[in-house]
């Protein structure tokens, strides 16, 4: 809390994507949360919902009276993104709601950036990969993500700004749905994504990259910063799901040759 007197004011930006509807209904009991997206998934968000263009910078300015932390969801969420979706969403738009947090006096921003940020790693099966790893993309959506993550310690380091970035990896509530071993090792429950996203809100850290996957007995994806220094605990693992088995492949089965297409 920023006071004692009231809650933290959370944004959450592209709440009408699955993650920010998970969010938004599971944060609003501990933060005063509001929302912001384009097109409402509910008539609770039809009546709630802040609209704002992200390359458009008044509108987004316009969101941030009042708020103590933003958690950025918004933009082109797909790997299979094209230029002129990243430009416009991931690059100008974050570069917007950076600087309109900044003009603000927004404490802390949880910026949610991607596996694919390092997914070349993925490609060629050079695992394990940790944070520390040069920054790797196997796409233009994970270009813009890198983007995001530097542009993010730029405002740490220049303007004071708290900067948390979470690389998550694959959201879903059911993991048995896809084949490809790597998909489900880097799942994310939804348990575990308020988890990490609460501790990214509340962890006593000014800076840092994490990644934000459950506690999957494949995972690729090292940990360790995420659970010290965030205080993150993941409980969930796909293989305990019913009707889950693992084959285990040494060194981990490789990832699709298509691969980051459908991911």
């Amino acid at each position: 809390m920023t006071s004692t007197d009231r809650r933290t004011r959370v944004l959450l930006t592209g709440a009408s994507g699955g993650i920010g509807q998970l969010l938004e209904e599971r944060l609003g009991s501990d933060y005063d949360v509001v929302t912001h997206g384009r097109t409402p998934a509910d008539e609770h968000q039809e009546r709630t919902m802040h609209r704002a263009d992200l390359d458009d910078y008044d509108e987004v300015r316009e969101l941030m009276d009042g708020v103590d932390v933003v958690v950025h969801l918004a933009g082109s969420a797909s790997p299979e993104s094209e230029w002129d979706a990243v430009l416009t969403a991931n690059i100008v738009g974050l570069r917007n709601v950076l600087e309109a947090a900044r003009e603000a006096g927004v404490r802390r921003f949880v910026f949610a950036s991607s596996n694919h940020a390092m997914g070349m790693y993925d490609r060629l099966g050079e695992w394990p990969v940790y944070p520390h790893h040069l920054p790797r993309p196997d796409s233009l959506y994970g270009v813009s993500k890198v983007f995001g993550e530097t542009l993010g310690r730029f405002y740490h380091d220049e303007h004071g700004i708290e900067f948390i970035a979470l690389r998550i990896g694959w959201y879903t509530e059911d993991p048995l749905e896809a084949q490809d071993d790597i998909l489900r090792a880097m799942w994310l429950s939804p348990d575990d994504t308020e988890h990490v996203v609460r501790r990214a809100i509340e962890a006593d850290v000014p800076y840092g990259v994490y990644y934000a996957i459950s506690d999957n007995p494949n995972r690729r994806w090292d940990l360790t910063n995420t659970m010290l220094e965030l205080g993150y605990r993941p409980k969930d693992d796909w293989t305990t799901l019913p009707g889950a088995q693992e084959d285990v492949v040494e060194g981990g089965a490789d990832a699709p040759s298509s691969w980051p297409e459908g991911s």
